[in-house]
């Protein structure tokens, strides 16, 4: 049985004053509830967010890392600085890291393979464009971000790794797939994660949903088979919105 695994990415959203007070809102609102919840903070909110969250069960996570441990990459942060701050979750391969900053799937695995170097969870993120669903190059996009991706990743580091798909039309839109159309990717994905390694881990694997998540639709999609959890965007910066969510099944 997968446990429920919800994730709240913010974005460059939130400063350390504002984050640390909506973290402390939101441990205090889940005392008792036993979901896997997990927030990513911009670099700097980090460490307030950690503080506040001291002692609940939330996971603090980055966003994103450097493919280096240290060394002259002006503006990057690297995984043993997270680590130092007591980060052990990052978020890799976002639909936005690719197409803004133009992170290509061989660089993301370099940094999945130096992050579960350094023993860290990782949320690696797929997606197809519209223009790619529409020329019906689902399959074909979904085989390649997940192979590449997932290059030189052992059998025994996939319990690292959770994999969110987010279809980069429905993030931030308003638009959502239909929870089918949902599962049957997730459902695809699994079926890649099983012929590159077992039908144990790949029924083990988390694979979240992620795409104009919100309240409203969260019951939904978590009712389907092989969505486990999701990704949650803008809804996720708000306690009154993100709540709902994380409680779906409450």
């Amino acid at each position: 049985m997968r446990k429920p695994y919800i994730a709240g990415n913010w974005k460059m959203n939130m400063t350390p004053s504002a984050g640390a007070a909506f973290a402390k809102e939101l441990a205090k609102a889940l005392e008792g509830v036993d979901t896997k919840v997990m927030i990513a903070p911009p670099f700097v909110t980090i460490p307030a967010v950690l503080e506040a969250v001291k002692g609940s069960n939330i996971i603090v996570a980055a966003q994103n890392m450097n493919d280096h441990l240290s060394g002259a990459y002006t503006g990057e942060v690297s995984p043993a600085m997270l680590k130092d701050l007591g980060v052990t979750n990052v978020i890799l391969g976002h639909s936005e890291r690719r197409a803004i900053y133009g992170e290509t799937d061989e660089f993301i695995n370099k940094k999945v393979l130096l992050a579960l170097s350094e023993s860290m969870d990782i949320d690696l993120c797929v997606g197809e464009t519209l223009e790619e669903r529409e020329a019906g190059k689902l399959e074909e996009v979904l085989t390649r971000q997940v192979s590449v991706g997932l290059s030189g990743v052992s059998a025994e580091q996939m319990s690292h790794i959770t994999i969110a798909y987010e279809p980069v039309w429905a993030i931030g839109t308003g638009k959502t797939a239909t929870p089918e159309d949902a599962d049957d990717a997730h459902a695809f994905i699994r079926s890649l994660v099983e012929k590159l390694y077992t039908k144990g881990v790949a029924e083990e694997l988390i694979i979240q949903y992620g795409g104009s998540v919100k309240a409203s639709n969260v019951k939904s999609l978590m009712s389907k088979k092989h969505i486990d959890g999701a990704l949650v965007g803008g809804a996720s910066l708000s306690v009154e919105q993100f709540l709902p969510i994380v409680t779906f099944d409450k």
